[in-house]
């Protein structure tokens, strides 16, 4: 397969209309139609569904287009970081990340490189442990943010030096904003909203064997999403404190788990992990800030 044609591909697979697709491509539409059909013989799988004014993916269609993505993100990584050997004034850095006010100390970092480094491109992508290693492992970020012990095997990593606290976020009319701290007896049998990752590795730390009494009736992975869910009603949110906003003007309110929870942050990269120049400075920056 060339890379070419995987652009072609994609570009189709977006816009749904091949006509389309050959004007953004500045392309003829019987070529385009032709490298398609080539492409099909190539895989021996029909990628296309054609009907008279639109294409839809088939199931391989759809998995190709998510290798497709994985490849070209990885080509235009691997092209910017050769673009900028030979003299370095920025580049783009990849990093995902958990949700957490501790990624302050990266903006930090961030921050004070740009100073030197006008060039600096930073690319956030949020999401929980799992998916970051994943995209991790995959090549398709430098290094990742993440608030669970790392895997020693696989990854090097820097502690962030502070930590998140754990707590409930309710309407402020809720009878437990009234309590300054929450214990598991405020919110057994109430509906919880809660990540899967976080029930599983930091709530089961607080409550132990009773974890399984919580009725857990929501998950999310990005806290804002969550905090909706709580403004209609539907439960009381756990998660870190400084997540949401909880002034007076938000109706919601924070209130911190007792016995105390709280979780540390890591950076990790791969071990071994061949930087380009813009990251290893960003990352050396991160081992002698932390």
């Amino acid at each position: 397969m060339e890379i070419r044609v995987l652009r072609y591909f994609l570009t189709v697979a977006r816009e749904e209309n091949i006509t389309k697709a050959a004007e953004k491509l500045h392309i003829t539409q019987p070529t385009l139609s032709r490298q398609l059909k080539q492409l099909e013989e190539e895989l021996g799988k029909k990628l296309f569904n054609r009907g008279n004014y639109s294409v839809r993916l088939t199931d391989e269609g759809m998995l190709l287009r998510k290798r497709a993505e994985d490849i070209l993100s990885m080509v235009d990584k691997t092209e910017e970081e050769f673009r900028t050997l030979d003299e370095l004034t920025g580049g783009d850095v990849y990093i995902g990340c958990a949700e957490s006010c501790q990624i302050h100390f990266l903006a930090q970092k961030i921050g004070e490189l740009r100073r030197h480094y006008s060039g600096l491109r930073y690319h956030i992508t949020s999401g929980n442990t799992e998916q970051a290693a994943e995209r991790l492992d995959r090549g398709l970020l430098d290094f990742a943010v993440i608030c669970e012990p790392p895997d020693l095997s696989k990854y090097n990593y820097v502690e962030i030096p502070e930590t998140d606290v754990w707590g409930v976020i309710m309407k402020s009319d809720d009878v437990l904003a009234e309590k300054s701290e929450i214990c598991f007896s405020d919110i057994a049998g109430r509906s919880l909203i809660c990540s899967e990752q976080s029930m599983e590795n930091d709530i089961s730390r607080w409550c132990g064997e009773k974890t399984d009494m919580l009725d857990v009736s929501g998950t999310f992975n990005l806290a804002y999403n969550g905090s909706v869910f709580v403004r209609e009603g539907l439960g009381l949110m756990l998660s870190f404190d400084r997540l949401i906003d909880t002034s007076k003007e938000s109706g919601l309110v924070f209130r911190p788990l007792s016995p105390k929870l709280e979780t540390k942050l890591y950076v990790i990269w791969k071990k071994y992990q061949v930087f380009s120049p813009i990251a290893e400075k960003l990352i050396d920056e991160i081992r002698k800030g932390f």
